[in-house]
């Protein structure tokens, strides 16, 4: 699924710098692994934005699967 399908274009906009969050690639890190997602940034401060929806699912079901091995 495309960042575009998740996060409608101009819904979001970083509450520090008032522009509109962009899609860009960022990389996350947990227990020692990095990944490359699509996620909302802002290109002025770099602040990512992960929505309650995205922590609380895939982000949950990436964290259970890497605790299990």
């Amino acid at each position: 699924m495309a960042t575009n399908d998740l996060y409608p274009k101009g819904e979001y906009e970083c509450y520090k710098c008032n522009i509109p969050l962009e899609p860009a690639k960022v990389t996350v890190t947990y227990l020692g692994s990095n990944f490359t997602v699509d996620l909302l940034k802002c290109k002025n401060c770099g602040h990512v934005l992960i929505t309650e929806d995205l922590a609380l699912g895939k982000m949950l079901e990436v964290e259970k699967m890497l605790e299990d091995k």
